[in-house]
């Protein structure tokens, strides 16, 4: 017996009409670097970037390798040192084979201010910090350095003592080699010997500066003025488009049949273009060419303190992008562990409203979060970068580069080509992003190294 009085609900919906979302993605993010980017329209597919002249600049990073659990430096960064540049690989695979490695424990003085600098010291893992004492004996800390750093360049080349103390922050290792070994080698090569005669002497210039322009100031009477010009990189650095693509196919069965109340090509040329700048965001960060982090001077690297980002990591950033810093960009596991450095410190962070959401900001600078921004979590620990920029062609900032016009743009930079239809009347779209990134002058970009986001506190 049937005891239904009404229609069911399951045999209405048969006549009803489905109310349908378009189609969703997950991995859709808010790409603030592409939306806080101010964008170069490109004439002719490349960008070149003319500078003034700067003395020849290297990473300041030694790099090491391990072979079977010990570790050895390269030799080919040995040419870091600004006198072993034009020497032979015999002489520099020589110097590598003379390093020797050393480990230390958290807490432990590796050298002291005073005492003669017979070592070079390279950091192969871990952090330490120089320290100095002021002038009516207070503390101070000059630099934190890291993985690949080395100490000290000057006191060891002219057997002086070292004029700061370096404590390690860290356990770790680092490699060293004695001033013994350098005489040796120069007493038997010419072209190391004149480059460190050069350097003893002070005619070598500070690597990354610029050439000077010869002025004259404060004079009165009539003396002679100085005559001077401003010289130009010889062979300025130029940026090509790079790029993003995939073939979009559609089958005209889908396209004819089931078109309504959605267009599956319009739905599915969406979806395609925003993973498209996904990648182009992810490629404007990490690439190791033109990437923003791989393209960071040597002066414009901070080693986290601590491990953790504190208020003081950001301003020592701070110090370094100075000029109309633009905004940091930071992993959101980076600015979380930022925001409780903050509340252990009792220093909340602003809340700033860009793009339509809150944002942590520090000194009046945005915090923009991307999950593009290189995360690790080796040996447990998870590190990431925190990077700060100024940009603008005008501030001599950063800038983001495109194409001014490309045929069948969709957006700015991204076209959708009709690749005609093939024997099983599948269609395909070549779709394109064309981009590039330019750093105008180095220090318009900054980068907190090492930073550990795992840290967490007891505030009860």
């Amino acid at each position: 017996m049937n005891d239904q009085l009404s229609l069911s609900p399951d045999a209405a919906r048969q006549l009803a009409t489905t109310t349908k979302t378009s189609p969703q993605m997950r991995g859709i993010t808010p790409r603030y670097l592409l939306r806080a980017l101010p964008w170069v329209d490109v004439e002719a597919g490349v960008f070149r970037v003319n500078r003034r002249r700067t003395y020849v600049l290297g990473d300041d990073r030694i790099s090491t390798h391990s072979d079977g659990g010990s570790h050895q430096v390269i030799p080919g960064d040995l040419r870091e040192l600004p006198y072993l540049r034009q020497v032979d690989d015999a002489l520099l695979t020589e110097l590598a084979g003379a390093f020797t490695e050393v480990r230390f424990e958290a807490g432990q003085m590796l050298a002291q201010d005073g005492d003669a600098h017979h070592q070079l010291w390279v950091i192969v893992q871990g952090r330490a910090e120089k320290r100095v004492s002021g002038r009516y004996g207070e503390d101070g800390v000059l630099e934190v350095i890291g993985d690949g750093q080395f100490f000290d360049l000057d006191a060891w080349t002219r057997a002086e003592p070292i004029p700061y103390r370096v404590r390690a922050l860290t356990p770790g290792v680092a490699l060293c080699v004695e001033r013994g070994v350098l005489d040796g080698l120069r007493d038997r090569d010419a072209t190391l010997r004149g480059a460190m005669d050069a350097y003893l002497a002070g005619d070598a210039a500070l690597a990354g500066s610029e050439f000077p322009v010869d002025l004259a100031t404060g004079h009165v009477g009539e003396p002679d003025l100085p005559g001077t010009f401003v010289d130009y990189e010889a062979t300025p650095r130029e940026y090509h488009m790079n790029l993003a693509q995939t073939v979009l196919r559609v089958h005209t069965r889908v396209s004819d049949l089931y078109n309504g109340p959605i267009d599956q090509v319009r739905a599915q040329a969406t979806l395609t273009a925003q993973a498209l700048r996904e990648r182009q965001e992810a490629s404007l960060l990490n690439h190791p060419e033109f990437g923003l982090f791989n393209n960071v001077a040597p002066g414009q690297r901070v080693q986290a303190r601590t491990g953790s980002p504190t208020p003081d990591d950001l301003d020592e950033l701070l110090t370094r992008v100075w000029k109309q810093p633009g905004f940091f960009l930071a992993h959101p596991r980076a600015i979380a562990a930022f925001g409780r450095e903050c509340t252990r410190r009792g220093v909340p962070p602003v809340i700033d409203t860009r793009f339509g959401s809150p944002l942590l900001s520090w000194r009046g600078v945005p915090l923009l979060p991307s999950d593009k921004v290189r995360f690790s979590e080796g040996s447990g620990v998870g590190t990431t970068e925190i990077l700060l920029m100024r940009v603008g062609e005008a501030e001599q900032g950063v800038v983001g580069l495109r194409p001014a016009k490309i045929e069948d743009e969709m957006e700015p930079g991204l076209s959708m080509r009709n690749m005609g239809m093939d024997q099983k009347g599948i269609t395909s779209f070549l779709m394109t992003a064309y981009f590039n990134a330019a750093v105008l002058v180095e220090d318009a970009v900054a980068v907190l190294q090492n930073v550990e986001v795992n840290n967490y506190h007891d505030y009860s």
